[in-house]
């Protein structure tokens, strides 16, 4: 699932869009593998917020003009997580 909020101004301030999907990750086996993966997304410019659960489902929220989906999914490749072959044929 992706979506894509608006941009709007408001006042001085503009709220910027944010991308949201919810992932199939393998590799998210314990609590500890959940933590590596907080490790590997922990700083990562542009992520807005990241959830992940021992299903091996993670939802994350990013700043598209700072990051993209590539970018994470490299970061998460980085630390042993993969998409699911399956949701990624999607």
């Amino acid at each position: 699932m992706r979506r894509r909020g608006p941009r709007r101004p408001v006042g001085r301030l503009t709220i910027v869009a944010t991308q949201t999907e919810t992932l199939q990750v393998t590799g998210i086996r314990c609590e500890r593998c959940v933590a590596r993966l907080a490790a590997a997304l922990t700083g990562h410019d542009g992520l807005e917020a990241a959830n992940a659960n021992l299903m091996g489902q993670v939802t994350l929220a990013w700043d598209d003009e700072q990051t993209s989906r590539e970018a994470l999914l490299a970061a998460l490749g980085k630390a042993g997580f993969r998409e699911s072959a399956a949701a990624a044929a999607r």
